[in-house]
């Protein structure tokens, strides 16, 4: 039971992960395992069997969210925008209850509080970025560098909570080519299409291995920050997550919303908010 539980917090990991405006990082912390996850990644050299079964269920979630929903995310975002956008602040904020106890106690101090500030502003900030034109993917030598230093740099932002690497991914103009090259992938396996498979696996093995570093540099970091100063890492952690209904939400054109589509998005944010409680530890 218990690893079902984890596949399906590791499913919401791996949407939010392709949803552009939404962290991994942010629906590790809603879901009350951030903590465990970092130990883990850093832990994996020196326990091993046990950083690889706490991780499993997680990574075997992630794959199935990010290869499941590549095809529909889109799709949703496009003709849903505001009841998808409000289903996903609910799964983002319906953790917040985790997190506030471990900022209790003392009052704030002024540093805590111009962390929360001034981490909430950075998100805000870069929700101004520019989009840059579709990348090229075609494989060769200084597309694989590139893709690997883009594979560690969006892992990086995906471990930060409120950070979106799919933001990131789509102002330097990999999002699009990315997900498009992850669905050839899904079609060229299930048609047996060999040639097709080892052209997507040129652009998604370096750019997956980029990712791979990424997350265990950052988890390092993250794993120094939270056992040297982490009343300020989680006061900083909380103005990234008060941002993500900013970062969500500027990423959509919501148009006139009716009376139907708000009572959805409502219903929608309350669902999520629940199925965030349940999957919480």
């Amino acid at each position: 039971m218990d690893f079902i539980k984890d596949m399906l917090r590791g499913v919401a990991i791996g949407i939010a992960n392709i949803v552009p405006g939404v962290s991994g990082g942010t629906m590790m912390v809603s879901m009350g395992i951030y903590d465990d996850v970092i130990r883990a990644v850093t832990g994996i050299f020196s326990h091993l069997k046990k950083s690889i079964r706490l991780l499993f269920p997680y990574a075997l979630g992630m794959l199935i969210g990010i290869i499941g929903l590549s095809f529909t995310i889109g799709f949703l975002f496009e003709k849903y925008p505001f009841q998808t956008a409000m289903l996903f602040i609910g799964l983002i904020l319906g953790g917040l209850p985790l997190i506030l106890p471990k900022v209790k106690g003392a009052r704030p101090s002024l540093l805590e509080l111009i962390l929360f500030v001034a981490f909430f502003a950075l998100i805000v900030w870069m929700q101004f970025w520019t989009t840059g034109a579709d990348r090229s993917l075609d494989f060769n030598p200084q597309t694989v560098v590139s893709l690997f230093a883009i594979g560690t740099v969006a892992a990086a932002t995906m471990v930060i909570p409120g950070v979106s690497g799919s933001m990131l991914l789509m102002s330097l103009g990999y999002y699009a080519p990315i997900i498009q090259q992850i669905n050839s992938f899904i079609v060229a396996a299930v048609t047996l299409n060999f040639d097709q498979l080892f052209r997507c696996m040129g652009v998604l093995v370096p750019f997956g291995l980029g990712v791979v570093v990424g997350v265990f540099l950052v988890a390092k970091l993250v794993e120094y920050l939270l056992a040297k100063h982490e009343r300020k890492t989680y006061f900083a952690i909380l103005g990234l997550l008060a941002s993500s209904p900013v970062a969500v939400f500027s990423s959509m054109s919501l148009g006139t919303l009716s009376f139907g589509a708000i009572l959805a998005g409502i219903i929608l944010f309350v669902l999520g908010a629940g199925v965030a409680w349940l999957l919480a530890k």
